[in-house]
């Protein structure tokens, strides 16, 4: 509890979403108002929207949540892209757009989140930093309304969300990453909770999943996950590993026999930073973003943990394999070196590369018992960031998320400057290979993957997946004939 002291009043001409009007904290007097200070590249800001959800819900007569968004990067400041990142992840109450930090710093707020809980009366009477305070927040309100519930204010407050404006009725929704295999293409439609299988054509093969969030093993058609992102496929067994994110597990699908099973996690969240393993199906994760087979062994980027792990598919055994657990840029060896929010990974098969989004730069891990880790390009700062070709630590990405190898060569999804770019892995140079043409651009593109002469591409805000013609730099729109969203048509 932190002494008990006005809150700020909110400023009046600032833009506003998922609402028809601003709102202030003189209006709202009587009411318990939640301000969520965040940006939403924020593996931690996202962890804490299902708490938010379920307080807005399990107290919707007296409680108004309200996210003040202080984008990190220059990307996030953008109206528009925070109003994807609304609809992405179904936020579904107020957003303050706060892009010039004026209201966190009248609130002083340090870190991404910030929770601040204001009074009945308009007090700020809670400040809390991170996640993983559910707990207390709730305690907090109970102790509130004991107090004095004569003083609610049980108005009904509804208000007009981005998503009544814009639904997700497209074939693929914020399609996350995309796998290119000899069997076929594979796209986690994150936005649709499902995987899609196709020709490298594509021709709809297979739909894996019911459209719906949530968890559930089982046949293609009752399988539930919830916002998948990174595949990789192992050809002699054709199964595919996915990283079922926000449900904090490891799937596998088994193609021959149309059945997904869960292989690591058991659903809940980690809070555990520190190096640690055990048997697969024991052990809490916390928000694997991508993978790679290499040998009998899948390397993962566990994003909420800052670290890579290792899971041995003939043990079923998982363990952190690389980083502290600490977020930042740190070079060396597996225990003390550390990442911040890795996103993509690929190999050539002796070391991993990985596109390190919070310090947008792309490192390398050794495969080897003994290994190092280095930068390979990129600032290695958490604010190291812009749109700068270059070589070494002079390039400048922006929140890279996607990255894939290819005969020395790193592709990489800078998806905050919504550019494919290339990366020499001789010297380290990075220059620009695409950012899109007369009548098109990318927008936050997310993965890649390279087979034959072709690069696919996750345009994630776009909901599509782009095909490039590497040899002619030729860029289409990839159809998926017959594909739809959950319950706007059937699909094949």
């Amino acid at each position: 509890m932190i002494p008990r002291v006005r809150a700020p009043e909110l400023p009046e001409n600032y833009p506003w979403l998922n609402t028809d009007k601003p709102l202030s904290l003189k209006a709202l007097r009587g009411r318990i108002i939640i301000l969520d200070f965040w940006t939403y590249c924020c593996i931690n800001c996202l962890h804490i929207l299902p708490d938010l959800k379920y307080l807005e819900r399990k107290y919707q007569e007296i409680i108004t949540v309200i996210g003040v968004h202080s984008g990190k990067f220059d990307n996030e400041k953008e109206i528009e892209n925070i109003r994807q990142a609304i609809l992405r992840y179904d936020i579904e109450h107020p957003i303050l757009v706060d892009s010039d930090f004026r209201v966190w710093e009248h609130y002083t707020s340090k870190a991404w989140p910030t929770l601040m809980i204001i009074d009945l009366q308009g007090y700020v009477i809670g400040q809390f930093a991170g996640e993983g305070h559910l707990h207390k927040i709730e305690n907090m309100i109970i102790q509130i309304l004991s107090k004095i519930p004569n003083h609610i204010n049980i108005q009904p407050l509804k208000f007009t969300l981005e998503k009544q404006h814009q639904t997700l009725i497209t074939p693929l929704a914020f399609p996350g990453k995309v796998l290119a295999t000899p069997d076929g293409l594979f796209i986690a439609d994150s936005g649709h909770h499902r995987v899609i299988m196709s020709s490298l054509q594509g021709e709809v093969i297979q739909v894996m999943g019911t459209g719906k969030r949530g968890v559930k093993d089982g046949n293609f058609q009752s399988c539930e996950f919830s916002a998948p992102q990174g595949m990789t496929y192992d050809s002699d067994t054709k199964s595919l590993y996915i990283a079922d994110t926000e449900n904090h597990l490891l799937r596998r699908i088994d193609l021959p026999k149309q059945i997904v099973e869960t292989i690591a996690g058991t659903g809940k969240q980690s809070n555990i930073i520190y190096p640690h393993g055990g048997k697969a199906l024991e052990i809490e994760l916390n928000s694997p973003w991508d993978l790679v087979k290499v040998g009998n062994s899948l390397f993962i980027t566990m994003s909420g943990n800052h670290q890579i792990w290792e899971m041995n598919l003939l043990t079923n055994t998982i363990h952190s394999y690389a980083g502290s657990g600490a977020e930042g840029c740190v070079d060396g060896n597996f225990q003390e070196c550390a990442f911040a929010q890795p996103s993509g990974i690929t190999t050539n098969g002796k070391e991993l590369f990985i596109a390190d989004s919070e310090t947008s730069s792309i490192r390398g891990v050794e495969i080897s018992e003994n290994g190092k880790v280095r930068t390979i390009c990129g600032s290695g700062m958490l604010f190291g960031f812009g749109d700068v070709d270059g070589v070494g630590e002079d390039v400048r990405l922006q929140h890279c998320l996607g990255v894939e190898y290819f005969n020395h060569q790193l592709f990489i999804a800078d998806t905050y400057n919504h550019k494919i770019k290339l990366v020499n892995l001789s010297n380290g140079e990075c220059k620009t290979i695409l950012s899109g043409g007369e009548s098109w651009v990318f927008y936050e593109p997310s993965g890649l993957s390279f087979f034959g002469d072709f690069l696919y591409v996750c345009d994630t805000n776009n909901h599509v997946i782009r095909r490039v013609n590497l040899e002619t730099l030729e860029v289409i729109i990839m159809e998926f004939a017959g594909l739809c969203a959950s319950g706007v048509c059937s699909s094949s």
